[in-house]
């Protein structure tokens, strides 16, 4: 899964980080620790069952840094 930092130097690859779901009327989106990184919007059906996760990498792009967390599901 991936998600959206502001900025370097929060976290790590390698890091195992706790992941915080919130609900919208429609949609679920996830916070990465605390409130280093941000989710896009997920249905129902790819809702997580994990409550943590595993840094695997750190982007950055023209659009900012992202980061992909794996998870054991």
């Amino acid at each position: 899964m991936e998600f959206k930092m502001e900025r370097l130097g929060l976290l790590e690859v390698g890091d195992v980080l706790p992941v915080t779901e919130g609900k919208l009327p429609g949609s679920y989106y996830y916070t990465l620790g605390k409130a280093y990184a941000m989710s896009a919007n997920y249905s129902l059906s790819e809702r997580l069952k994990s409550d943590k996760g595993k840094v695997v990498e750190i982007e950055e792009t023209p659009k900012g840094y992202f980061v992909t967390v794996e998870f054991e599901e």
